[in-house]
């Protein structure tokens, strides 16, 4: 089985600028492409970028703004990232916020080399304070595998990875290389100047993501945002304690065992790994644990899975 060149981006986005958010994803394509990368991974809502203001209230403003400069999923900017991805004969995975009428939503965009998108799926339940901006994803968006040249290619945002259940559906889905999309974090409590959950911090995020490609038996791209110093006043969090200077990245790739295949970047650098993977590893470490075949027992424990999209409208 040949190998296949991975890629975990790590670095700042654009905000308030659509086209420039464009544009820079475009350069990270092709600079992926230019190191021979074949499958790439983006971080949440890279394109829009996480928000890390005040309340809904006092952040009603850039809230507006924000929602203005959300991407459609079909629109002339996502054709011409669909374009680059043709292009540079790149598998990605991009993390963006999509807008969808009034609506904006966490969703990822699986699209191939040959540019088309060939699946969307939106952030199931958005985290804490997010929900007061972004819509759930339905039903539809339970399916994170799709099918590649480059093996089974599967997507979960943040903390859609700390979901048991939606973890191990996308285990049965044959999950051969994961993407577990990320904002910036600060990387500990000890970091910040208030008491912040260790689980919201950049050190548990990369954890969470090194479980995952133990418990799944499979690659793990851990795509992570970064957050620049001279970012901090537009996202509300200058000198409140949140962020020093540049940093926020956590970038790894881990094999199915859940060893780290690459050295990690500083937490500001803006940048993509890289490794090469042989998905024929996977089978040696599915011969130890396979939570969805010889490990598990379907007659004791099972889960039930509804595929069925609701609607806001039913047409008789």
């Amino acid at each position: 089985m040949p190998t296949v060149r991975v890629g975990a981006i790590q670095a700042e986005p654009v905000y308030l600028d659509r086209e420039g958010a464009v544009n820079k994803a475009i350069k990270l394509i092709k600079e992926a492409s230019e190191k021979g990368v074949q499958v790439l991974a983006f971080p949440e809502v890279w394109i829009g970028g996480p928000i890390w203001a005040q309340s809904p209230f006092e952040s009603a403003g850039f809230v507006s703004k924000y929602i203005a400069q959300s991407l459609p999923r079909d629109s002339p900017e996502m054709r011409r990232i669909q374009d680059a991805c043709k292009e540079h004969s790149v598998f990605v995975v991009l993390g963006y916020s999509e807008k969808d009428n009034g609506s904006i939503y966490m969703a990822q965009a699986f699209i191939n080399e040959s540019g088309e998108i060939i699946h969307n799926r939106r952030k199931i339940k958005p985290t804490h304070v997010e929900r007061s901006l972004w819509g759930e994803g339905q039903a539809d968006s339970l399916k994170c595998v799709v099918d590649s040249q480059h093996g089974r290619i599967g997507a979960l945002n943040c903390w859609e990875n700390l979901q048991p259940l939606l973890r191990f559906y996308e285990y049965s889905q044959n999950v051969q290389i994961h993407v577990a999309a990320w904002p910036s974090f600060a990387a500990h409590p000890r970091e910040v100047n208030f008491p912040l959950p260790y689980s919201n911090s950049g050190e548990a995020s990369q954890r969470l993501s090194q479980m995952v490609a133990m418990e799944g038996q499979t690659f793990v791209l851990c795509a992570t945002g970064v957050l620049k110093a001279e970012t901090h006043e537009l996202m509300g969090v200058k000198d409140r304690g949140v962020f020093h200077g540049d940093g926020g990245g956590f970038a790894m790739i881990f094999g199915p065992d859940g060893s780290p295949l690459v050295e990690p970047m500083p937490a500001g650098e803006e940048g993509i790994l890289t490794a090469d993977v042989d998905l024929a590893a996977i089978d040696g470490a599915k011969n130890m644990c396979d939570p969805v075949g010889h490990y598990s027992r379907p007659d004791l424990l099972n889960l039930h899975v509804n595929t069925v999209p609701a609607k806001v409208v039913h047409r008789e």
